[in-house]
């Protein structure tokens, strides 16, 4: 089942790699853009309840609870979880549908390793997948300064620098900072989880970069670009909380 999954990203890709002239680096931005569009329904999902989240967050019921019972933690938590209950918003409901898309996120990154197929066996293997464009193989590899099969480096006086690992952590963070409400003052187990994926995913994202081949790096620079524009679009972001929280009140 799965890699029947991934036969399928990597004869779409191949498709478009073909129609984009032999440009594997376009043909990876072009299928990122189109996963965008067809998970739409999902970021519409999360952004609606992220919305419910900060809208609750800063009710006055939410911070009466937050001053009557901020020194007991248990207490606290189940007044929470009974607003969450009574105003129908669930806690973890912006979470789910990142995690949703997480199988497609692996999904294409296999397809993009795979597809880029250097050494004998890695070709054999890559060709028990292909259904379309066998003789497009093996791909050009080359994307503007990079070799798409390898991690990207930009090489400055003999050191060999990340770019791209480093734009994907850049955009990382401004996607997770601008999209996620951030209420300073509430101390229950969604936001401190939203606070914590806020610094560790970017970094996280980073270090794949880093560690795999840039193909992938161009796929989560692109989503990332991708998702920020289209919460732009919908008037969804929220440019404050790249403040520090001193200077968000």
């Amino acid at each position: 089942m799965w890699d029947a999954v991934i036969s399928v990203f990597i004869n779409i890709l191949l498709i478009i790699y073909e129609f984009l002239g032999h440009n594997f680096g376009l043909a990876i931005i072009a299928l990122t853009l189109i996963i965008r569009l067809l998970t739409y329904p999902l970021t519409a999902k999360q952004m609606k309840s992220t919305q419910a989240m900060q809208d609750l967050q800063q009710s006055k019921e939410w911070k009466e609870i937050q001053k009557k019972y901020k020194n007991d933690k248990e207490k606290l938590s189940q007044e929470q979880m009974r607003i969450y209950k009574e105003k129908g918003v669930s806690p973890f409901g912006s979470c789910l549908p990142t995690l949703i898309q997480f199988p497609i996120i692996i999904a294409l990154y296999q397809s993009i390793t795979r597809s880029l197929a250097v050494t004998p066996l890695q070709l054999l293997n890559l060709s028990k997948h292909i259904s379309y464009g066998a003789a497009l193989i093996p791909l050009n590899r080359q994307f503007l300064w990079m070799d798409l099969s390898q991690p990207e480096r930009i090489y400055i006086a003999g050191f060999g620098f990340p770019l791209l690992a480093v734009l994907v952590a850049a955009t990382s963070y401004l996607q997770t900072k601008m999209m996620t409400p951030v209420n300073p003052d509430s101390g229950d187990q969604s936001s401190q989880m939203n606070q914590m994926m806020s610094l560790y995913m970017p970094l996280f994202m980073g270090w794949l970069a880093y560690s795999f081949p840039s193909g992938l790096a161009i796929y989560f620079i692109t989503s990332n670009l991708a998702s920020i524009i289209q919460y732009a679009l919908m008037g969804r972001l929220d440019w404050k909380n790249l403040l520090p929280k001193s200077m968000q009140k």
